[in-house]
């Protein structure tokens, strides 16, 4: 094992909430800094820096809290390892927690552009579909991978690796046509 990932092994093991929280904030912000320059081809005149600190803020102090509780409270209800315990995490991440922690983050999301209730509202009528949609067709592989291979501390980084593409495309797809953005 490299000495880089000693170091994070052993920091991780010390800080856990403050290791998830740093990597789950920089790698959402990443993903909107993707979106920005890579999808959406904006200029350096164009970025708008508040959207990532906005995607940092929510990947440190609501992803990556929420993440770590509920892969820890799965991991308790079901055990970990391969075969029946994974299928049975995968059925109630995906059944349970990724439509109502989809609602409460494009609510959030949306509270942190000062919109309004009733913009909140049209913008998760209008997007939630679509992205719960495109989430089932990309996170079960990757959690039944997670849950089956991946130790319980590492799962929350393992997820937020995968997550700077899933990132991309939630920045993008939340910021359409957002004149706070």
């Amino acid at each position: 094992m490299g000495s880089l990932a000693r170091a994070y092994s052993q920091a991780l093991k010390k800080y856990p909430f403050t290791i998830q929280a740093l990597q789950a904030g920089t790698l959402m912000g990443a993903g909107d800094v993707s979106s920005q320059i890579l999808v959406e081809r904006k200029t350096a005149k164009q970025y708008e820096w508040k959207r990532t600190v906005r995607f940092f803020a929510l990947g440190t102090f609501l992803v990556a809290p929420v993440l770590t509780k509920w892969y820890g409270f799965l991991d308790g209800k079901f055990g970990s390892g391969k075969g029946i315990s994974a299928l049975k995490k995968v059925a109630c991440d995906q059944g349970i927690f990724a439509p109502s922690f989809l609602a409460v983050f494009m609510t959030v999301l949306g509270v942190t552009q000062g919109n309004s209730v009733t913009q909140i509202q049209e913008d998760v009528k209008k997007n939630y579909k679509d992205v719960l949609l495109v989430n089932w067709s990309v996170w079960p592989a990757v959690q039944i991978c997670n849950f089956s291979f991946v130790p319980l501390h590492h799962q929350v980084l393992v997820v937020q690796v995968f997550a700077l593409f899933w990132n991309t495309y939630l920045a993008w797809k939340t910021n359409q046509g957002s004149p706070n953005s």
